[in-house]
């Protein structure tokens, strides 16, 4: 699962973050640097590439010939065609891979944020450990929630941490104290105008460690076990892995 849990141990701390200062374009839609709904992040480095990221997290809509329809956020992917959507007041898509995030984001004609870009648009101009600072504060982001798995599946006990089953069952970000509406926890949100980079659901950025993924931010019943705020990274899962704590968000090239 999102390797919160105490059973997970092959967990990978994250770095020291990137040192670099940042400023962003107030630039947006067809006539900016980058597509609506995006920030634009501009490195203070002659090396990197400026880029946008996406404001919210990502949610999903189904590919049906020339047709586009809504997926169910609690649902997984499976073998869908999807796309990425990015907007704010939805439930953001959860028990998704990066194989099917990175496919999503494609067909937006986007792409998985690197691990990289993904920090420094966490952590702001500044830059902070948290998007909104230094020091923690309860309640601005979504990261003190219960997923209730043991609610669900009475009886399991430690075997509900290895149960695909289980840990996609979609009863769990339907439940109270879960994953929330983008953009619902309004103090979540740094100086780029991007919401809910820590707490809410883990991201899958494009990195990779041999064949585990990578995600980061931590998600809504743990910001803390794998690096404080926007350091969390966790590397424990293959490319193919999903349940209801793994989300997404994309970015894209500037123009």
């Amino acid at each position: 699962m999102g390797v919160s849990f105490r059973r997970s141990v092959l967990v990978v701390l994250a770095g020291a973050g990137a040192s670099c200062s940042l400023f962003t374009s107030n630039s947006e839609g067809r006539s900016g640097p980058c597509p609506s709904g995006m920030a634009y992040i501009r490195p203070d480095d002659a090396t990197s590439r400026a880029y946008c990221i996406d404001r919210w997290e990502g949610s999903i809509v189904e590919v049906r010939g020339k047709k586009e329809v809504p997926h169910p956020p609690y649902e997984s992917v499976k073998n869908l065609m999807v796309k990425a959507v990015s907007k704010p007041g939805v439930v953001p898509q959860g028990y998704i891979s990066k194989n099917e995030a990175e496919a999503a984001c494609k067909a937006a004609r986007k792409r998985l944020c690197t691990g990289d870009e993904w920090q420094l648009a966490c952590r702001g101009k500044k830059p902070t450990t948290f998007p909104y600072g230094d020091d923690r504060k309860d309640g601005y982001c979504n990261d003190s929630g219960r997923a209730p798995l043991a609610k669900l599946n009475p009886g399991m006990g430690d075997a509900l941490y290895s149960s695909s089953e289980a840990l996609n069952d979609p009863r769990i970000n339907r439940s109270p104290n879960t994953v929330a509406k983008t953009g619902q926890f309004s103090k979540c949100k740094n100086a780029f105008g991007v919401f809910d980079m820590v707490g809410n659901l883990h991201e899958w950025t494009a990195d990779v460690n041999g064949t585990r993924g990578v995600f980061r931010g931590g998600y809504y019943q743990d910001t803390r076990l794998n690096g404080d705020g926007c350091k969390y990274k966790t590397v424990a899962h293959d490319v193919s892995y999903h349940d209801y704590s793994t989300g997404f968000r994309c970015c894209a090239d500037a123009r």
